[in-house]
C-alpha cells in the first residue's frame, strides 16, 4: 500500500477520480483476467473453500533488504512495488501463467478532504501484473509501478462493488478475482492493514512481525498471503497459507524460491525475468539429473518409434490395432507408417519439423503419428472436434511443414498453403514407397517429438514442445511400473490432443499389446463403451467417465470385467468412494 507521503513523492494525484471513472478503470483493467491462479497445490482444491490456515515466517537478510531498497530507488519505485513484482514473478513461474492478479490492502485515504472525519477506511485492490513478452526486471518494475499507482488513483470504489461490476464466474471453492495476496506495512509501529471482510472476501491474515516459527490455527481467506514490512533494517514478515491446499514444506520451499528471485532482480535489473533462477543448486541437480536417468543409459531408448520397430521384429503377426471390424498386425502397421514416413521425408520433414495431424479416430491416426516420428519430425495433434478458429490458430502458431488429414476434414483448412496429405486416400501417392524402416538420420533425443497445445482457459492456447528424450523417459518409466506385455488389450479413449493418448495408445505397442481404438461417439455412450471393454486388461479414464463405467458394470449381470487387471483414473480430483 502507499501512504500519503509515498503518494506525494511519486507524484500520485491527490484528487481521486469520480466513482464512475473508477468503475470504468476496474472494468477495463480486470476484463478477461484469469479466474483462477492455478498453482501446483499439494491437495486437490475442495468444493467449498476451507479457511483453515497456518503461517510461516520469512526474513530477508540485511544485504538483500538493502538491495531491494536500492533497486526501488533507481527505478523511482517503492519497496512495496519491487516486492510485489518479485512475488508476481514467483507466482507466474509456479503457475505457468503470464497474467497474474494479486490482492493488496490499501489505506483508503485517497481523498484528503474526507481523511479527517472518516479516518481509517481500508479497501482491497486487485493488481493485475502482465509478465508476457519476457520483460526485463526493469521493464517489469515499470509495469508494476504503473499498475500500482493507477490502482491507488482509483481506490475509492469498494472491492465488493468491483466484483459486482465484473461479475466473474462465482465459485465456492475460491475467492473471486484473486486467490493470492500481498500486504506491505511501511509505517513502523502503526496498525497492520487487513483486507476488509465483505461478501466477496474476508480479512487478510499474516503477522508482519514474522520471521519466527510457524503459526497454526490461523484463518486463511486466500490460498496464499505474503505480508511483509520493515524491521530493524530488514524486510520481514510471514506467509499465510490454506492448509487444505498446501503443506508447510511446500510453502517453505517457495519462500526459498522468492529469495532467489529477489536476489536475481537485485543482481541484474537488465536480465529477463524468465531467466531468474528459482531452484537452489542441489534441487536443480535432483530435478535435471537424478529425475531423468531413465533413458540416458542408452540413447536408443529415447526413440519410441525404434522401440516399436524392435517389437515388430519380435511379434510381426500379432494384432497391434483393432478398430471396429479392422485389425492391423504389427507388421502391417509398421509398413504403412514406413511408407508414409518416406513420403514425409521427401516433403522435407526432418528433425524439429512439425507436421499437423487432423483426423478422426482410427488406424490412420496411429499411422500418422508413427510416420511423423519415423521421419524425424514432431507431430502437432489437431483434434477435429475443436472449433475451427482454434484449429486455424494452432495451425498458424505451430507453423507445420505439412498437414495430414482426411478428405472430409479438408474444408477446415481451406486456404492453407502448406502441403496437405490425405491419409485415407483411395490411391495414396506413397503406396509404392518402400515398407522398410527409414532409419534415424540426424535425430537426437533433444529434437522435438510433438508439440501439444494447452486448453487456453487462462488465455490463448500455448504450444508445449516435448523432445524425444522426455517422451522416451516417460513411457519407459510407465512401462517399467505397469508392465504392459503381449497379453494386454488396452482401449484408446482419449483425444490424441492430450498427452495421455500416448499412454493409452503407444505404450501398449512398445510391449506387444493390442490397442482397441474406440470411436469417438462410443466413448460417452457408456453401455456400448463397457461392451468395448470386454476382454480388455487395462483401462484409463477421467474420474467422471470412470464413475459411469463403474456404475454400468455394477448394474450389469455378473458385475465385473473379468479380464481387467489395471484401472487408471486421473486428470481431475479422484473421490475416495470412486477408488473403492
Amino acid at each position: 500500500m502507499l501512504n500519503p507521503s509515498t503518494a506525494e513523492r511519486l507524484a500520485l494525484p491527490t484528487a481521486v477520480a469520480p466513482t464512475e471513472a473508477a468503475a470504468e478503470y476496474w472494468k477495463t483493467t480486470l476484463s478477461d483476467a484469469p479466474e483462477l491462479l492455478e498453482l501446483p497445490t499439494d491437495h486437490a482444491r475442495p468444493a467449498r473453500q476451507d479457511h483453515a490456515g497456518a503461517s510461516v515466517g520469512v526474513e530477508l537478510d540485511e544485504e538483500l533488504s538493502a538491495g531491494v531498497r536500492a533497486l526501488s530507488r533507481r527505478h523511482g519505485a517503492t519497496p512495496y512495488m519491487t516486492l510485489l513484482a518479485g512475488w508476481a514473478v514467483l507466482l507466474s513461474r509456479l503457475s505457468g501463467q503470464e497474467d497474474v492478479v494479486i490482492g493488496t490492502p490499501t489505506a483508503g485515504r485517497g481523498r484528503r478532504e474526507i481523511e479527517g472525519p472518516v479516518g481509517f477506511a481500508a479497501n482491497t485492490l486487485a493488481i493485475r501484473v502482465d509478465l508476457s513478452g519476457a520483460p526485463t526486471v526493469a521493464e517489469l518494475l515499470e509495469r508494476v509501478k504503473e499498475r500500482a499507482l493507477a490502482a491507488q488513483h482509483h481506490q475509492d470504489i469498494p472491492f465488493e462493488q468491483v466484483v459486482e461490476l465484473l461479475r466473474p464466474a462465482r465459485s465456492l471453492s475460491h475467492h473471486p478475482l484473486f486467490q493470492v495476496a500481498f500486504a506491505w506495512r511501511n509505517t513502523p509501529g502503526g496498525d497492520d492493514l487487513s483486507l476488509p471482510a465483505a461478501e466477496a472476501g474476508g480479512g487478510l491474515a499474516g503477522d508482519v512481525e514474522g520471521g519466527g516459527p510457524e503459526s497454526s490455527h490461523v484463518q486463511a481467506k486466500f490460498d496464499l498471503t505474503l505480508a511483509l514490512g520493515e524491521r530493524e533494517g530488514r524486510i520481514a514478515g510471514s506467509v499465510t497459507y490454506a492448509t487444505a491446499l498446501f503443506e508447510r514444506a511446500t510453502v517453505e520451499r517457495w519462500l526459498g524460491y522468492l529469495r532467489r528471485v529477489l536476489e536475481g532482480m537485485v543482481a541484474d535489473e537488465r536480465g529477463s525475468v524468465e531467466r531468474l533462477e528459482l531452484l537452489p543448486d542441489a534441487e536443480r541437480r535432483r530435478v535435471v539429473e537424478e529425475f531423468n536417468v531413465a533413458w540416458v543409459k542408452d540413447p536408443r531408448e529415447a526413440f519410441v518409434h525404434e522401440q516399436f520397430e524392435a517389437q515388430v521384429e519380435r511379434t510381426p503377426g500379432a494384432a497391434a490395432l483393432v478398430f471396429e471390424d479392422e485389425t492391423l498386425s504389427y507388421a502391417e502397421l509398421n509398413a504403412r507408417a514406413n511408407r508414409l514416413a518416406h513420403h514425409l521425408r521427401a516433403l522435407g520433414v526432418g528433425p524439429d519439423a512439425r507436421v499437423g495431424i487432423c483426423v478422426e479416430r482410427g488406424p490412420g491416426m496411429v499411422v500418422g503419428v508413427l510416420a511423423v516420428l519415423k521421419a524425424g519430425g514432431a507431430y502437432l495433434p489437431l483434434d477435429p472436434a475443436y472449433p475451427g478458429e482454434r484449429l486455424r490458430y494452432m495451425l498458424e502458431d505451430g507453423a507445420p511443414a505439412a498437414l495430414l488429414t482426411e478428405p472430409a476434414l479438408r474444408p477446415l483448412f481451406a486456404g492453407a498453403t502448406l502441403p496437405v496429405v490425405e491419409l485415407d486416400a483411395a490411391a495414396p501417392t506413397w503406396a509404392s514407397l518402400p515398407p522398410t524402416d527409414p532409419g534415424r538420420g540426424g535425430l537426437t533425443p533433444e529434437h522435438l517429438a510433438y508439440v501439444i497445445y494447452t486448453s487456453g482457459s487462462t488465455g490463448r492456447p500455448k504450444g508445449v514442445r516435448v523432445p524425444h528424450g522426455s517422451l522416451g523417459a516417460t513411457l519407459a518409466v510407465a512401462g517399467d511400473a505397469f508392465g504392459f506385455g503381449a497379453g494386454d488389450r488396452v482401449p484408446s479413449l482419449a483425444s490424441f490432443a492430450f498427452d495421455i493418448w500416448l499412454f493409452e495408445t503407444l505404450l501398449p505397442l512398445l510391449g506387444g499389446g493390442t490397442v482397441r481404438l474406440v470411436p469417438r461417439e462410443r466413448v460417452p455412450d457408456v453401455p456400448r463403451l463397457v461392451e468395448d471393454l470386454a476382454g480388455c486388461t487395462a483401462v484409463h479414464a477421467v474420474p467422471a467417465l470412470m464413475r459411469r463405467i463403474v456404475e454400468e458394470v455394477r448394474a450389469a449381470p455378473g458385475g465385473v470385467l473379468g479380464t481387467l487387471r489395471h484401472a487408471f483414473v486421473g486428470g481431475d480430483a479422484v473421490a475416495p468412494d470412486l477408488l473403492e
